[in-house]
């Protein structure tokens, strides 16, 4: 099975009661709860930490990264964005998770400024799977109900995705695109929109399975980066007479 990392910056858990009473283990620690039980290896990482909690060690030994991030994107090193978009270029699996969009991380893989329209208003999300087929979304019917989330509307800006998974509609008749699959070097990305820190949505066990099944998909697959630059022939190459 896979070894996962969840990073969270863990700072709402901190600051806001009604976060602490949701999530007493942390959004990582809730996230990771269900991931084991699952069956994968899961450990957790955060911000204040040593290097954010993502050493080379932790790095190297993580198959897939799960990250939520919102109140302190600028406080993420350089360095350590650096490490994990070139983990992540290797072949590491990247999940971004709700506020993730607006990560040094996944801008720094998008190449654009993923912002987008918002509004907290506890109203109904209905995210409708648009990819049938798409092993993200095995064991999920026709679409996805929360009682209450944050709303994002579009424009969303980030590059055209490689597959749409699902489109959200919100109450107040806003639309999103809010699970979109992309691939960067060897690495697969997917990006997943629920999980505002005020409503209990990683608790809820559809979102629950497209987590678990988003990280069967986006393991590394066993084989090496290809290899790029000045390459010798593979066959001799005939003299040209002029």
């Amino acid at each position: 099975m896979a070894k996962v990392t969840v990073w969270n910056e863990n700072r709402h858990e901190k600051k806001n009661p009604l976060v602490s009473e949701i999530y007493p283990k942390g959004i990582h620690g809730a996230i990771a709860a269900f991931l084991t039980e699952a069956g994968f290896e899961a450990g957790t990482a955060t911000l204040d930490e040593p290097e954010h909690g993502l050493t080379d060690e932790v790095l190297n030994n993580t198959d897939v990264l799960i990250w939520w991030g919102h109140l302190a994107h600028g406080e993420v090193t350089d360095e350590v964005v650096q490490k994990v978009q070139q983990r992540v270029l290797d072949g590491m699996g990247l999940i971004v998770l709700h506020s993730g969009h607006f990560s040094k991380i996944f801008k720094t893989l998008m190449g654009t400024s993923c912002d987008l329209k918002w509004r907290e208003a506890d109203e109904k999300e209905r995210l409708w799977v648009v990819a049938p087929s798409h092993p993200i979304v095995e064991g999920i019917g026709e679409y996805i109900e929360l009682e209450k989330e944050e709303m994002y509307g579009e424009h969303f800006d980030i590059p055209a995705p490689d597959e749409l998974i699902f489109t959200s509609w919100f109450e107040g008749g806003e639309v999103f695109r809010s699970g979109c699959t992309f691939t960067r070097g060897n690495g697969k990305v997917f990006y997943f929109r629920p999980g505002h820190e005020t409503y209990p949505t990683y608790y809820n066990k559809s979102i629950q399975r497209v987590i678990v099944n988003a990280v069967k998909w986006a393991q590394p697959v066993d084989r090496n980066r290809p290899v790029y630059g000045n390459a010798q022939p593979l066959e001799k190459i005939a003299v040209k007479v002029n």
